[in-house]
């Protein structure tokens, strides 16, 4: 089975064998946890490095009166808290949103390799950066975009990130967010996004049900969404 956290990394830097063969070993002990299954908690002492090889994630946040804000979501491939290490307690917590198989890599273990290897370390720096221009994207929506230009938005990243990985070349995508779990990460009631979604449905450029996106007039959606991708940095792919 290809390992999806190489395969995003090898994008960013050209790897060696050497340095193909030192994530291998790394991730070569994942576990499976179930669906909804806290990887690591608030106010938890910072743990391994996280890495998704199949499944998704998120991050979020449960306010004191209850509700609860999700702050980002990871695909396969993805890993989290790189430098999480340097602070005494977590600040957000880590879900599985599906299914999902995950590796950890000790803190000695990630220093030391990215220590060894330039390449690596160049890769995971990226990615990092890449993490945080998606957490800007997403506060500039919850900021300034109007409601319907806010889910447009999250439809095309969520879509570009996972055909950026292999999760689909169609311009169907399956999506494992409940209407909740996607309004807890748009600011929003699920009435509100119900009605913001049969807008979307309505003007022909999306559709989003059972579990499945389907993007009928990518163009229309991208116009909706004002969607500019250059906060993913596809360009970076290959080209260091």
């Amino acid at each position: 089975m290809s390992n999806r956290f190489i395969d995003k990394l090898s994008g960013f830097a050209s790897l060696s064998s050497a340095e193909v063969a030192a994530l291998a070993t790394a991730t070569g002990a994942p576990r499976t946890h179930a669906a909804k299954y806290d990887l690591i908690r608030e106010g938890d002492r910072p743990g391994p490095v996280f890495v998704m090889l199949d499944g998704w994630a998120c991050r979020y946040k449960i306010l004191p009166n209850g509700s609860r804000q999700v702050l980002a979501y990871l695909m396969p491939g993805d890993s989290c808290d790189l430098n999480v290490g340097l602070l005494a307690e977590m600040d957000h917590s880590i879900q599985t949103i599906t299914p999902a198989t995950v590796a950890t890599i000790e803190r000695a273990d990630m220093d030391e390799i990215m220590d060894k290897h330039r390449g690596i370390a160049r890769a995971m720096y990226l990615a990092q950066l890449i993490d945080e221009g998606t957490m800007r994207a997403w506060i500039t929506s919850m900021g300034r975009r109007a409601s319907i230009e806010r889910v447009a938005h999250l439809m095309c990243e969520l879509y570009l990130r996972a055909r950026n990985i292999g999760l689909t070349l169609e311009p169907r995508l399956a999506v494992p967010l409940s209407q909740t779990m996607l309004a807890d990460s748009l600011g929003m009631t699920p009435v509100h996004l119900n009605r913001v979604m049969k807008e979307l449905r309505s003007s022909e450029a999306m559709t989003l049900q059972r579990g499945s996106l389907i993007i009928e007039d990518p163009a229309k959606l991208i116009r909706i969404a004002g969607f500019d991708e250059n906060y993913l940095h596809r360009r970076l792919r290959r080209a260091i």
